[in-house]
This record gives structure tokens, C-alpha cells and sequence, in this order.
């Protein structure tokens, strides 16, 4: 039976970071990395579709971890919420990269239909019938609840590659196609560090011994004895794919300052809680949300990635839409978004829209068309960056040891530490 890992409210989010809170010190950094299975997620926080979305912010999460443990302390647990910040950052240096994987993944479709055996091989890939026992689990896992241990998503993206040697887009999409959490910075670019592409010569390598050691307990307990079936078919040597080095990093773009005059706020599935993105003095006169969870490959999204998505769109909609007064409309799916937009707009008389700054993926390419389109109509588009990405983002030019040395004068800028 289907799982629901993940209410997609804001409140369900507050009240599993209330619940791991208490270990976010050394019980995390000391636990994290053992998969123990559905049954059983007590050692990770279980907080990252709210963290893809903000439903919750960084910066909340990151001042819970510190009212109750020291920053050298929570130390692990801030980096890990410090690296998809990271990912979004590198990325938004070089959007090309996106550009690239999905022109390749597009190819790779396209490759299936003239390929048959290929096209078998994925298909039992994606619907873990490959024989590898873990491997298989892991996938009726994600498939049946839209999450997978960060530990196991290593794993799986090893054995795709260097084990089954299935084109890595291929596996990144279909990540992208059930995760509740997808994100098209953290599941590409950790995709493309499996494989060797994003740190040039170095891969990762799924082993027995580490799937025993860290995944162990649980498969003995839920498969039995013969667990390790397959396990001996694992890749004992990995060669990087080939790939060009990442392009020159460049400043990304700095959005604009809250607008003075009247405006309508869009609502999108980057960023869902306005009133940590708004100052107390800027009111938006009507609120609108879009929810596009099938942009996100050219298969969809599946159901626990959609009904996440989409909920949450529609909750945080309906909460903003209360706490600041005004009305709130869902925008059709299947209508044009800018035709939507400029009827919007001259409902309300406004000629502003406000909204989150878009990062680099699916969602961007909608944007910058609505960008272009409401501006033909004598309207603008004003995209806020939160001041996390403004001061996080200069230190995720290069890797992620930059941006780690950065944490502790970024949070005293950001007023998180003395």
C-alpha cells in the first residue's frame, strides 16, 4: 500500500522539525547515514520536501538545530541542509548545465525507441526487476513513497550507472519523476557526481560492504537471508563518464527590491511561504499560485511527487491568502500561465506581480516567458531573492568545501549566530 510520508502543509513541517529537533546534534551526525528502512526514518529529519519547496526555510530549520545544541554541535546536520543550498548555487552559476542534461536526457528517450534491448533493460530498471535484490527494493520504495534515504539514492545512482551501465539521465529523471523532494540542482548535480561528471575523475562506488554495514539490518529483516542476491554482480571499478569540464562560474542575477506601488504575488512550487519572503509592510493586493509538477520530466511527475506538489500549492495558497487578507486563486494547469497572469493582473489594477526568484530548472524557462509576455503588456515581473541565496550563493562557485568554510561569518551576517 501506498505510503504518505509527507502532509503538504507548513504545519506538518513545523511539527516533524519539533519532532528532530532533539537530534540534530551528535545523534544525527552519528546515525545518519544507516538506511533502516520505511519503518523507521528516526535518524534522518525527514525534512526535505518542505525544505525543496520552503515551506520551510533554512534559516528556521538551521535556528531550531541551534536552540538546543551548539554550532560546532549541529555542525553535521547545517551542512546538510547547507548542501542543497550549495547545489541551487552551483547551479544558478551554470544554468548551461541544466540545458545540457536535458537535451542529453531527451536524446537518451529518444535512443530507447530505436533500441529495444535498452529499452528492456531500463524498464526493468525502473521497475526493480533487475535481480539485484537491494537495488529492486529501493526502487518499489521510491516508487511507492516518493522518498529514498540520501545513503540509498548514492547507491542506486552507482548500480544504474556502473552496474546495469544505463544512461545516468535516464535514472535522474526518474529520480525527478517520484521524489516528493525533486530538485533540479540536488538531484542532477548529485547524479552527475556518481558518475564522475561534476568533480572531474572521481565517481562514487556502490560496495557490498557499505550497503552491509549502513543497510544491512534492514534487508536482512525484510528480505530474509538471501538479501544479497546480486550483490556480487557490483561494479568492482568505476571510470568517470565522459563529460566537458563545468563551464566558468558567473555572478547570477540579482533580482529586484520589494516594489512600492501596489502589487499581485505568484506563488510557485520553489518557494511557498511568503511571509518570511515579504517585509511586514508590503501587502500584496490578491495572490495567485501555480503548480506544474509535470514540467518536471517529459513523463510526468508520479503520484506522490504530484500529490505533494499540488497539495502544497494549494495549502500554502490558501494560508497566504488568510494571514495576509486577500484573495487567493489557483491558476488552471492546463491554461497559459501568461494569459492567466495578464487577466490577473488587470482584475486586481495592478501593474506589478511579485514572486520568489525562480532557481535554475523546470520552472525557470516558464518564468522568464511569463517575464517577457507581461512585459509586452506594459506590466513587470519582480523577482525577490531571499537574503539565504544572496549570501550563500558567492561561495558555491567552486566545491563544496568554499561554501562550508563560509557557514559560520554567513550565519552572523544573517543573524542566526553571534
Amino acid at each position: 500500500m501506498d505510503q504518505v510520508l509527507f502532509p503538504p502543509t507548513r504545519a506538518a513541517g513545523l511539527a516533524q522539525l519539533a519532532r528532530f529537533q532533539a537530534s540534530t546534534g551528535r545523534v544525527y551526525s552519528g546515525r545518519r547515514n544507516y538506511d533502516f528502512g520505511p519503518s523507521d526514518r528516526s535518524n534522518v529529519s525527514m525534512l526535505s520536501p518542505y525544505l525543496r519547496t520552503r515551506l520551510l526555510t533554512e534559516e528556521e530549520v538551521i535556528r531550531a538545530a541551534l536552540q538546543r545544541f551548539s554550532l560546532s554541535t549541529a555542525e553535521k546536520f547545517i551542512q546538510e541542509v547547507c548542501w542543497r543550498t550549495y547545489w541551487k548555487g552551483w547551479l544558478e552559476h551554470r544554468p548551461q548545465v541544466w540545458e545540457d542534461y536535458c537535451a542529453e536526457r531527451d536524446k537518451a528517450y529518444a535512443a530507447l525507441e530505436k533500441d529495444g534491448a535498452l529499452a528492456s533493460d531500463v524498464a526493468a530498471a525502473t521497475q526493480g526487476n533487475t535481480g539485484i535484490a537491494v537495488f529492486d527494493a529501493w526502487m518499489h520504495e521510491l516508487a511507492q513513497t516518493g522518498y529514498l534515504h540520501n545513503h540509498a539514492r548514492m547507491w542506486v545512482s552507482s548500480i544504474w550507472i556502473f552496474t546495469l551501465k544505463l544512461p545516468w539521465v535516464l535514472g535522474a529523471d526518474h529520480f525527478l519523476q517520484h521524489l516528493a523532494d525533486g530538485d533540479p540542482a540536488s538531484n542532477t548535480l548529485s547524479w552527475r557526481w556518481t558518475a564522475g561528471r561534476q568533480t572531474q575523475g572521481k565517481t562514487y562506488l556502490a560496495r557490498a560492504s557499505n550497503i552491509e554495514k549502513y543497510a544491512g539490518d534492514r534487508f536482512a529483516r525484510e528480505i530474509g537471508p538471501h538479501w544479497r542476491e546480486g550483490l556480487d554482480r557490483l561494479s568492482p571499478d568505476a571510470a568517470p563518464l565522459a563529460g566537458a569540464l563545468p563551464p566558468n562560474p558567473v555572478l547570477p542575477k540579482q533580482a529586484a527590491d520589494i516594489p512600492t506601488e501596489p502589487f499581485v504575488l505568484l506563488l510557485t512550487e520553489d518557494d511557498l511561504h511568503p511571509l518570511s519572503l515579504l517585509p511586514d509592510s508590503a501587502k500584496p493586493v490578491a495572490i495567485a499560485a501555480m503548480a506544474r509538477p509535470n514540467l518536471r520530466s517529459p513523463k510526468g511527475a508520479a503520484e506522490p511527487a504530484r500529490a505533494f506538489t499540488q497539495n502544497a500549492v494549494l495549502q500554502s495558497l490558501a494560508s497566504a491568502g488568510a494571514d495576509l487578507g486577500c484573495s487567493a486563486t489557483i491558476f488552471n494547469e492546463s491554461e497559459s500561465l501568461s494569459d492567466q497572469m495578464i487577466d490577473f493582473a488587470a482584475q486586481n489594477k495592478v501593474s506589478t506581480i511579485v514572486m520568489a526568484q525562480s532557481p535554475v530548472g523546470w520552472m525557470r524557462p516558464v518564468i522568464d516567458g511569463l517575464a517577457r509576455d507581461v512585459e509586452a503588456q506594459g506590466l513587470q515581473l519582480i523577482e525577490l531573492r531571499r537574503d539565504w541565496d544572496t549570501q550563500f550563493w558567492p561561495h558555491a562557485t567552486k566545491g563544496f568545501f568554499k561554501l562550508k568554510k563560509a557557514i559560520p561569518n554567513v550565519l552572523s551576517r544573517l543573524g542566526i549566530v553571534d
